[in-house]
């Protein structure tokens, strides 16, 4: 099977994930700046989940590029992967509403770990399909510590949030920033031969 239609209907739901997510900040009634006051948790909570949406479609997309085939078993780990993704807004909207609370930290954390799991199971799907472990994409990706830390940070975040709830958001937001850095294992492993 050809990757485009995988691709096409990723970045659609990704697209509507966005959409959702700005749509659920409401307009003030005020017309000063202290009237913003009120929406900064909510405001707070959306730049986060926005830059762990522009991460996963980044990825994605890199991901894809070292892919020359899909399977069935690629589709189902794809749209395992854009479940977990599409309860963002609602984690998002919840933990921004009520200023992060304990509980909200602590389901945002659950959804950030399905969805890093979710990653891990595609990727290695995709790369079964694409030559093995062996494969020019399984060295691309190689040992990928960010991958491996991230699901550790994410569970002492979800452990963490009824206790200290500060450490969960830090742990959430060093994730993102760890990630927000630009990863070019695959497009330098992947990339053609410049000539000499």
């Amino acid at each position: 099977m050809q990757k485009g239609r995988l691709e096409a209907f990723s970045d659609g739901v990704l697209a509507i994930i966005l959409t959702i997510m700005v749509l659920e900040l409401k307009v003030p009634h005020g017309a000063d700046l202290a009237a913003l006051r009120p929406l900064l948790p909510v405001f707070l909570s959306y730049v986060l989940s926005f830059v762990y949406v522009g991460i996963y479609w980044n990825n994605h997309h890199h991901l894809l590029s070292g892919t020359r085939q899909v399977s069935g078993g690629v589709l189902w780990a794809n749209l395992h992967l854009l479940f977990w993704l599409s309860l963002i807004p609602f984690a998002t909207g919840w933990m921004g509403e009520n200023h992060f609370a304990p509980a909200t930290l602590a389901v945002y954390g659950g959804m950030l770990m399905g969805s890093a799991v979710a990653y891990f199971i595609l990727q290695n799907c995709i790369i079964a399909v694409n030559g093995g472990p062996e494969s020019a994409l399984a060295r691309a990706v190689g040992r990928d510590g960010k991958g491996k830390l991230s699901p550790v940070l994410y569970l002492v975040g979800i452990a963490s949030s009824f206790w200290l709830p500060w450490l969960a958001g830090t742990c959430y937001v060093f994730v993102a920033l760890m990630w927000l850095v630009p990863d070019r294992r695959i497009e330098r492993t992947l990339a053609p031969e410049k000539p000499g």
